[in-house]
C-alpha cells in the first residue's frame, strides 16, 4: 500500500451524516431535495447541506453531492442555481449521471470537481477519456466490473476510482433499469425505483410456472474479507451503499471498515476480528451476501433466490453503534491562550491543537486595576471552558487552556465570554476559508 484510501459513507438525512463522521469516514456522499436518485430518502435542505459542509470542512471531512438522475430540460436550466450557494461553501465535488449535467457544470463552475456516476456504465479505457475530456476527475466504475479490470482503469487512466465495497446490489447493468418505470411509472433513473426486482417470481419451466422465488434479487455486497485485494488495485475511494438505510447502518459499517482499513494500512495480516465480521453481518444484510464482480461473474450463486428479506437486526448491537455514534457531534480539538494583563488589551489566542500555523488573536478592552473584587482564575477557566454548541472542545481543559492573568486584575465576565465568543468565530473562518 503506497497511497492513501478514502472511506466514503452515505448519509439520507443528517443524523446518518454525523454518525458516519463520528464513525470515522473521510467523505459523505449525499442529496439535496431535488437531483438525488434516492427521492425517498429524507434528504437535506439547502440550510442543512451548508451546515454540514460547514462542520465537514472544520473537521478535515469532504461532501459529495448526488446529482445523478437523468435530467428533464428544465431541471437542467435551474440547477446552476441550485448548486451555486454549495459551491460558494466549497463543495467537494458533484456525482452525476447525465451527460447534459456535466457539461453545464463545467461551464457553469469550472472549479467544481466532476464525479461520473456508476450509472454512467464506464466499463474500460475509451469511456474514462472521454469523460476525463469532459473535465471529470473521479470515476465510479461499473459495478459489474471484475478487479483485474478496475485495476487496469485505474493504471490506464490515471483518473481517481472510487469503488462500492458494502451493501445492496441491482440486478440491472450498473443501475440503467427501466423495470420500475414499466410496471409502476416509478423510474430508478430518476430516483424513484419501486424495487421489483425484490418480488417473487415464477420461473417457466417447459411452459409452466415452476415454484416461487426470487431470481432478480442480488445478495448484498460485503468485500471486508478481501479489502487488501481491493487497496492494492489502487482504488481510491472505498463506497459504502446505503442512502435509504437507517443511520444505525451508516455509523456501524463505517466504524467496523474504517477499523480494518487502518488495520491494513498498519500492516496487520491479521486485521479482521471475527467479532467484528459476525457484528458487521447483523447490521441490515439481506439473508445471503456475496463479493459482488469482483472475483464472479454472474450466475445464480448471485442471487437470493430463497428470500430477499433482511435478516434480523440485532437490536442490542444497533443500540451500541448509536450510543457510539449517534448522540452527538465529533468537536475539533483545539489550544487556547488568555491573558489578562493590567494595563494591557486583554487577548485571546486559539488554534486547533497540533497546528499552530491556524492560530488567530483577539483583543478586547484594557485590563482594569479591580476597585473591589479582582477576577480569579477559577472564574476565568469556567468562562472560557464554555464552549457549548461551538464544533470545538478542549481534550484536557487544564493542559490545553493556558492562562495569564495578573493579581487584582479586573475584566467583566461579559467581556471575558464575548471574547471567547469573537476568538472561537475568527479561529472557524480561518480554518475554513484560511
Amino acid at each position: 500500500m503506497d497511497h492513501q484510501v478514502e472511506l466514503l459513507a452515505p448519509a439520507g438525512e443528517p443524523l446518518s451524516f454525523y454518525g458516519a463522521i463520528n464513525a470515522g469516514a473521510d467523505a459523505v456522499y449525499l442529496a439535496g431535495d431535488q437531483y438525488g436518485a434516492r427521492a425517498y430518502a429524507q434528504n437535506f435542505s439547502r440550510e442543512e447541506l451548508l451546515s454540514c459542509l460547514r462542520y465537514a470542512h472544520l473537521l478535515g471531512k469532504k461532501i459529495y453531492l448526488t446529482v445523478n438522475t437523468l435530467m428533464k430540460e428544465q431541471e437542467l436550466e435551474e440547477l446552476p442555481a441550485f448548486l451555486r450557494p454549495l459551491t460558494e461553501e466549497g463543495l467537494d465535488g458533484v456525482i452525476v449521471q447525465d451527460l447534459g449535467a456535466i457539461t453545464l457544470i463545467r461551464e457553469t463552475f469550472p472549479s467544481l470537481p466532476l464525479h461520473a456516476s456508476t450509472q454512467m456504465s464506464v466499463t474500460g479505457i475509451s469511456g474514462a477519456k472521454l469523460l476525463k475530456n469532459l473535465g471529470v476527475v473521479r470515476i465510479v466504475p461499473a459495478r459489474e466490473l471484475s478487479l483485474s479490470e478496475i485495476t487496469r482503469l485505474k493504471q490506464e487512466s490515471g483518473m481517481e476510482i472510487e469503488c462500492f465495497i458494502h451493501g445492496a446490489m441491482c440486478y440491472c447493468y450498473s443501475g440503467q433499469c427501466l423495470f420500475s418505470s414499466v410496471l409502476g411509472g416509478r423510474s430508478g433513473n430518476r430516483g424513484k425505483c419501486a424495487q421489483p426486482c425484490r418480488l417473487p417470481y415464477h420461473v417457466l419451466k417447459d411452459g409452466k410456472p415452476g415454484k416461487e422465488c426470487y431470481p432478480l434479487s442480488l445478495k448484498d455486497m460485503c468485500t471486508i474479507e478481501i479489502l487488501p485485494q481491493i487497496l492494492d488495485a489502487g482504488v481510491d475511494s472505498l463506497k459504502i451503499e446505503g442512502r435509504m438505510k437507517k443511520p444505525e447502518y451508516a455509523a456501524g459499517v463505517t466504524a467496523y471498515y474504517r477499523k480494518a482499513i487502518d488495520s491494513i494500512l498498519e500492516g496487520k495480516t491479521n486485521y479482521l476480528e471475527k467479532q467484528d465480521l459476525k457484528e458487521l453481518n447483523q447490521i441490515y444484510l439481506r439473508s445471503e451476501k456475496g463479493t459482488g464482480y469482483y472475483f464472479e461473474r454472474n450466475g445464480r450463486d448471485m442471487v437470493t433466490l430463497s428470500s430477499p428479506a433482511y435478516q434480523a437486526s440485532n437490536e442490542e448491537l444497533l443500540q451500541k453503534v448509536h450510543d457510539a455514534f449517534l448522540t452527538g457531534k465529533k468537536r475539533l480539538s483545539i489550544q487556547m491562550k488568555a491573558c489578562f494583563a493590567l494595563g494591557k488589551p486583554a487577548s485571546i489566542e486559539a488554534w486547533p491543537l497540533g497546528n499552530p500555523d491556524a492560530k488567530v488573536m483577539i483583543c478586547g478592552e484594557i485590563v482594569e486595576p479591580a476597585s473591589k473584587t479582582p477576577i480569579d482564575e477559577a472564574n476565568v477557566r469556567k468562562q472560557l471552558s464554555k464552549l457549548g454548541e461551538t464544533p470545538f472542545q478542549f481534550e484536557t481543559a487544564s493542559k490545553d487552556l493556558t492562562l495569564v492573568l495578573d493579581q487584582n486584575a479586573f475584566y467583566s465576565l461579559k467581556g471575558i465570554n464575548e471574547l471567547r465568543r469573537q476568538a472561537l468565530q475568527a479561529l472557524e473562518e480561518v480554518i475554513l476559508h484560511g
